[in-house]
């Protein structure tokens, strides 16, 4: 269904917590349709935080693991800041696609990049894993990075290799936000992060499907 007070493409089933999205919606100035879904749309709070981190902070160059919502909205962004890009690795031709219709849409061309990156494998730490291929990743240094991808059935600690695979462009000053984190999963992997790399400083914020703040320390 589509709501007339807040129009979204929504093809996966109801609009929950639909208020919360329409105020986070108004505030950015989104007045077209926007890519949500239940199944796959970060959760509002989860949105909310990495839009206030972007508005307060200005990143020039940010980072998703995934794209979707997350990245109309942070591309928004970076045009209510007139700085900064979002750089989108998606695995997905379709999806990639389909986003790529929604920042066309809200001429938003000019800071966003979403790049297809098909999974390839990886051997990190001694276990093999699917992640994307970051060969069209240009960026060298990395502000802000959102960690929403690939998807958890794809393997376990499937979000892992983020970090590992994009440390050397990242910076003391780099933040990074994963989401989904109260996921078992998602718990082992930040654990397994902060043995490997001591300076990363760790908060969690206990919104609705959890969020993990890191950030290097020096």
């Amino acid at each position: 269904m589509r709501s007339e007070t807040l129009p979204f493409d929504e093809t996966d089933g109801p609009v929950v917590n639909l208020a919360s999205y329409q105020l986070l919606r108004d505030r950015l100035g989104l007045t077209k349709d926007i890519p949500y879904t239940p199944q796959w749309s970060a959760a509002a709070d989860f949105l909310e935080l990495i839009v206030e981190h972007a508005l307060c902070n200005k990143p020039q160059t940010i980072v998703e693991c995934g794209c979707g919502l997350t990245t109309v909205m942070l591309a928004r962004c970076c045009a209510l800041n007139a700085a900064g890009k979002i750089y989108s690795l998606e695995n997905g031709a379709d999806y990639a696609r389909h986003t790529q219709g929604f920042i066309q849409s809200h001429e938003l061309q000019a800071y966003s990049n979403i790049l297809h990156a098909p999974l390839r494998a990886y051997q990190l730490q001694g276990k093999d894993f699917q992640w994307y291929n970051t060969t069209a990743l240009v960026p060298d240094k990395i502000d802000m990075l959102v960690i929403d991808g690939p998807p958890g059935f794809l393997q376990r600690h499937s979000r892992y290799p983020a970090l590992p695979l994009l440390y050397s462009r990242l910076h003391s000053g780099s933040v990074l936000f994963l989401d989904d984190a109260a996921r078992n999963d998602e718990k082992e992997l930040v654990a397994m992060w902060q043995a490997e790399y001591t300076a990363l400083k760790h908060r969690y914020l206990a919104c609705e499907r959890g969020c993990s703040i890191l950030q290097f320390t020096s």
